[in-house]
Order: C-alpha cells, then structure tokens, then sequence
C-alpha cells in the first residue's frame, strides 16, 4: 500500500511543479516570454560561433513557439493530476486494477520528459545553441526536471506486486 501511495504522491509532486511552471508562464509571461525570445534570436551566443545562421528573430513566432510550450505544460500538468488521483482512488484496488491505472500518469510524465528534453535540451540547447549563453541558459534547470520527470516514470512504471502473497 505505501509503495502505492508514494508513486501516486510522485506523479501529484510533478503534477503540482508543471503547475507552478504553468502559472509562472501565466503571470509572469514578459519576463519568461524574454527568455524565449533571446534562445531563438541567439543574440547571446558565442560572438565567433557560426550556427547564427539558425536564429529566427520574428516576435511572432517567438510568441507562438512560448505559447506551444506552456500549452503543452499546461495538457501535461492536467494529465499528471488527472493520473496522481486516478492512482490514489485505485491505492486499495487489485493489482491489475492499479496496475491498469497507471495510463494517464505514464502519459503525462513521458510528455512532461518529452518537453523538458526536445524543446528545452534538444532544440534550445543544441539547435539554437543555449548552452552558450551565460544569462540565458536553462540547460541545468531543464536536466533536472525531466530527469525527475523519468525518474518518476520509470518508478510508476514498475509493475506492482500483489503484497499479500509475499507476506
């Protein structure tokens, strides 16, 4: 029961920082909309670098590519919620049933690890070259999150037992 709980407990944990990431984007759009817009602009990277050519410097699409993201933040936190609970109300059901209740919060931690790693590590980092600023780089912060995201899929993931045959 508590090996149920404490996954159930996990996905809700990322559900909950997916959230917080989502709100922040919210209320905060300016200033992280700014992070977005000097990533893609690339006007930060190395000055000899020459993989510049890749930079897009349309506010519209600046916009747009921010927009993508927090709508995906947004489908991935509800999902993880949607999976934590679905976990907690089946803690004390059989084992197929918990089992079988897994779905929704393996959707949304893949998509949450999904995120993290092509938009932010992927495509930020290598793409438009992020790992070469120093004022805006999210490389570390985005590692440790999807990370955490796979750490906590590969946890959910792992069949449960029925733990009355082992006592």
């Amino acid at each position: 029961m508590i090996t149920r709980l404490s996954k159930s407990l996990c996905v809700c944990a990322i559900a909950l920082f997916i959230s917080l990431a989502v709100f922040n984007n919210l209320t905060d759009y300016a200033t992280n909309f700014i992070f977005i817009q000097h990533v893609l602009s690339m006007d930060s990277i190395f000055p000899n670098a020459t993989v510049d050519y890749r930079a897009i410097n349309a506010t519209l699409f600046h916009h747009v590519a921010y927009i993508m993201i927090i709508i995906i933040e947004t489908i991935c936190a509800l999902i993880c919620w949607y999976g934590g609970i679905t976990l907690l109300k089946n803690c004390k059901k059989s084992t197929f049933e918990f089992n079988r209740s897994k779905k929704w919060s393996i959707a949304g931690l893949t998509l949450a690890f999904l995120l993290w790693h092509v938009a932010f590590i992927s495509i930020g980092g290598e793409w438009f070259a992020m790992w070469m600023s120093k004022e805006w780089n999210s490389i570390q912060a985005a590692f440790r999150f999807y990370i955490t995201a796979l750490l906590v899929l590969i946890y959910v993931a792992l069949r449960d037992h029925d733990e009355s045959i082992h006592q």
